[in-house]
């Protein structure tokens, strides 16, 4: 049986020279990992002498411990009798720690649906969703003219059998609509993008799963029904090696239909909501779920203002029709799905590159 450690213990290896944390109730000694940490030191000596599995686990797949610590790094076990009652305490940071969730049939729009949940989620879940990049006027109008496409009823038409299926990429969905590929869906709740991926099977309809995802996309796209569709998004590394292996991973999986290449993003917008948001979790390392040992783990700039930042850091912003789409040629044989496009020139562009690019998806990154 491992040693017990007291709070108060392990709170004095709060520096480089001694740093150890609390995660999931175990000690760690993380002193060697510090110096090697690609995100820089400051990172993790937020963290120093605290249990940091409130801020730590929303944002990190499974197995992240594992694959950056030695076996030998786990110390032994916290004493939770000993832990101040701050450290027990996650709730502080929410907006309404204790408030009452409504019976979903009483929420009868999407707007009411958004008011409950900023009671709900976390502070900081709540500036990261939220948040779009500068004074948020892109994302203000991506709303209102999305508001302002009106239908054309047509009458005389027989409505007693309707139906909404359709297919993507020639794979079939019983309606019109997919999940965006936004990250870290733990922020919000436990059940993730696998209780997401739940949803979509509930009622057909598909999921783009994010490259950085706070679940592994085999997690995610467990227990999926038959035909259920997936798409994955990727975010090209400077690194291209950590990109062809995640597509290695993905090709794995038959559930994932497409690959989605991301092109809207090719530096971090400002995003002054999140950066606002001064706590641990904003400049936590948020990594490529699919990424796998120290070497490839996506790690922020340790001056990241905020957890929008911190996704993009590693990302490459060298890509061209030229060079990218001829490599990635390379490393998949999926379907390919361009987003990020906002121009009739791009998306012109894009249709000359048939049959690799089979569809685009207008969006200029304008809000989660």
């Amino acid at each position: 049986m491992g040693k017990v450690f007291s709070f108060d213990e392990v709170s004095k290896h709060n520096t480089p020279e001694s740093c150890w944390v609390i995660l999931y109730g175990n000690v760690y000694d993380v002193t060697d990992f510090v110096a090697e940490h690609p995100g820089g030191p400051k990172i993790i000596l937020q963290l120093a002498g605290q249990d940091a599995t409130d801020e730590y686990d929303p944002v990190h797949p499974p197995g992240t411990l594992e694959e950056n610590l030695r076996p030998s790094a786990k110390l032994g076990t916290i004493d939770a009798a000993t832990l101040p009652s701050s450290e027990k305490a996650p709730a502080a940071d929410m907006s309404v720690a204790d408030a009452a969730i409504p019976p979903l049939a009483d929420l009868l729009n999407l707007d009411e649906i958004e008011e409950v949940a900023t009671k709900l989620i976390p502070r900081k879940a709540w500036a990261y969703y939220f948040s779009a990049a500068d004074d948020l006027h892109t994302k203000t109008r991506n709303n209102t003219t999305y508001r302002s496409i009106l239908l054309r009823p047509r009458v005389f038409i027989d409505c007693s059998r309707c139906d909404t299926s359709t297919t993507f990429l020639g794979n079939r969905v019983n309606m019109p609509l997919y999940v965006s590929p936004a990250a870290m869906a733990r922020l919000g709740h436990p059940a993730g993008e696998h209780g997401i991926a739940q949803a979509c099977g509930t009622f057909g309809a598909c999921q783009i799963i994010s490259n950085n995802a706070s679940m592994t996309p085999e997690q995610i796209v467990a227990d999926a029904l038959p035909g259920q569709v997936f798409g994955w998004q990727l975010y090209v590394q400077t690194e291209r090696k950590k990109s062809e292996d995640q597509l290695a991973r993905i090709a794995k999986l038959p559930a994932i239909k497409f690959i989605v290449l991301t092109l809207d993003a090719p530096v971090p917008g400002k995003r002054e909501h999140d950066e606002r948001k001064q706590n641990v979790a904003a400049n936590l390392p948020v990594r490529s779920a699919v990424q796998s040992g120290s070497a490839s783990t996506t790690l922020p700039d340790p001056h990241s203002g905020g957890v929008g930042k911190a996704i993009f850091f590693g990302t490459a912003p060298d890509l061209t029709w030229k060079t990218t789409l001829p490599w990635l040629a390379k490393h998949t044989t999926l379907p390919i799905v361009l987003k990020g496009l906002q121009t009739h020139e791009d998306a012109y562009l894009a249709s000359l590159h048939t049959p690799q690019v089979q569809a685009i998806i207008l969006s200029n990154h304008g809000g989660r």
